[in-house]
Formats: structure tokens, sequence, C-alpha cells
């Protein structure tokens, strides 16, 4: 870091400001170095006393730190997007209940562990409030991944093929936040849903998920290949889960409405959710009594 040559406040020593600019070269704080001598301007005009520009310097520097940490961790959650719930259209989707998404951003289902269902038919943004929420939690200071189902699986299949099937699960299990994108877009390789069984048996009940799709959970058993496995899934995803079903029209379509076929255009909304009758619930009674906030 260089030392930048400034213009030096009238009655200031410069012995002393040219080694405040050096201890902040040392500490490595660009910010305050590069605000340094318009805020030592500030104190001779009186606009500011010395404490509050050491207040000013300080705040700069841990807000640029701030920034560059939540940079560095939303490349890390490799987030295909940086969406915000600000920019989410709520009118556009009446059947969401703006408050219950927004009380998703507290983080607290964080903490419960819980898995969040966003479960609607294309272009309705299930994607986009994942991804807002993912968002959220690293602006927290939570670790989030975020990937589609097909390439977590395609990972998982690779660490098996490669013998480190274990660690890359350890991998995905350090994270506070797992976001698992486009559930049934894609046909899941054989043994797939196995892989993705292992991986959300060891998250079970100690971190949290958000799954996005855009099929019923009556279809898991085509998506997966294999009807045990996905009540198996089922059982460990809807324990402790909220879930939002999105029924709506695409949002991306909807300035080409018109262009689109009247039996497309009428099914605006996915065919009810029932649970698997194979399902049996394990482990401990659900928090809150009941289904955990089960919903749609």
């Amino acid at each position: 870091m260089k030392v930048r040559e400034g213009v030096r406040p009238v009655g200031a020593a410069p012995a002393v400001i040219d080694r405040i600019k050096r201890n902040l070269v040392s500490l490595k704080m660009p910010r305050a170095l590069e605000i340094l001598d318009v805020t030592l301007r500030g104190i001779e005009r009186g606009e500011t006393t010395a404490l509050e520009a050491i207040d000013l310097l300080l705040h700069e520097e841990i807000t640029l730190r701030e920034n560059r940490r939540v940079k560095m961790a939303l490349t890390m959650a490799r987030l295909s997007a940086i969406k915000t719930l600000a920019g989410f259209d709520f009118s556009f989707q009446p059947s969401l209940d703006k408050n219950r998404i927004m009380a998703l951003a507290e983080l607290q289902f964080i903490d419960r562990a819980e898995v969040v269902h966003l479960i609607g038919p294309p272009g309705t943004g299930k994607s986009h409030l994942s991804l807002a929420l993912g968002v959220e939690a690293v602006k927290a200071g939570r670790s989030v991944y975020f990937g589609s189902l097909a390439d977590i699986i395609a990972t998982l299949a690779k660490a098996e093929r490669e013998g480190t099937l274990r660690e890359k699960i350890r991998f995905f299990c350090r994270f506070a936040l797992l976001i698992v994108d486009e559930i049934g877009y894609l046909p899941v390789v054989p043994d797939g849903g196995n892989l993705f069984f292992q991986l959300v048996n060891a998250r079970y009940e100690r971190g949290a998920m958000i799954l996005t799709s855009n099929r019923g959970f009556a279809e898991w058993g085509e998506i997966f290949g294999d009807s045990v496995v996905a009540t198996a899934l089922l059982d460990r995803l809807l324990h402790h889960a909220v879930v939002f079903q999105i029924e709506g029209s695409s949002y991306r379509l909807r300035e080409h409405a018109d262009l689109l076929p009247e039996h497309i255009r009428s099914k605006a909304s996915l065919n009810p959710l029932p649970v698997p009758a194979t399902l049996k619930r394990r482990g401990r009674p659900p928090k809150n009594g009941g289904a955990d906030h089960l919903a749609g």
C-alpha cells in the first residue's frame, strides 16, 4: 500500500500526519488512509470534532471491509445471480404471503435447521426468492452454498467415483444454508437419488436447506426414479419444513402471455401437493406441534 501525498491542514504537524499515514498502511486500512486528508481539513474548518473524525475513519474502513467480505462470501456461495427481496414483485404473485417470506429473512429457520420448500410453475419466482434469502444469509455472516440438483448430484457422483464421497458430503454439511435449485427440471442420473439422500440425511436436523421445484411431492418418485428413495427423502425434508406453493403465471412471460397457447396460458398453477401415503415420520415429534408450519 502506497502512502498518498495530500494537503496537510494548516497548523497540523507534518511529522505526525506522516506517522499516522504509515501506521494506516501498516494496519492495512486503505479507506481510512484515502479520506484522512479531507477528514483533517474538516477538523481545521471546525466542521468535525476529533472524536467524530476518528469515528468516521473507523466507520469507513469497517464498511469497506464488510463490503469485501460480503462480495467474497457471495462468490464462495456460488449464487448464480444477486437477487433481493426488495426486487421481488409480490403483487404479481398474490398467492404468496409476503409477511411469511419476509419473516424468513430474519433467518431463524437457519437456526432451527429447517427446510424451506418453494414449489410452483416455471417463472414464478422460486429461484429469485431462494437467491435473495441466500444473499440475506451471507450478509448476516452465515455460510451459504447454492447449486442446482443436477450439479450437486453430478458433484457427488464424481466424488463417489474418486472415492471421496464422504469428504464431499462433509464439505456440503459445513454450510449453514444449502440451497438446492431446480428439482424436477432435469432427469436424475441413475443412483443420483441415493447420493442426494445421503447428503440430505447427513444434514438432517443439523443444517438448513432451501429447495425449489416445479413438481409436487407426489411426483418425487418419478423425479428420482425410485419411490422408496423419494419417500425417504421426503421423510426428512418434511419433518421440520416450511412449504410455499406459488400459484401463478410466469413473470418472465408476462409481456408475451397472448402468444402462448390457451391450454398453457390457463394452466397457472401446479396440481395439489399430496404427501405420498407411504410417508412415515421418523425422529422426534415435529417442533411446535402439528406439521411444522406446513402450508399450501
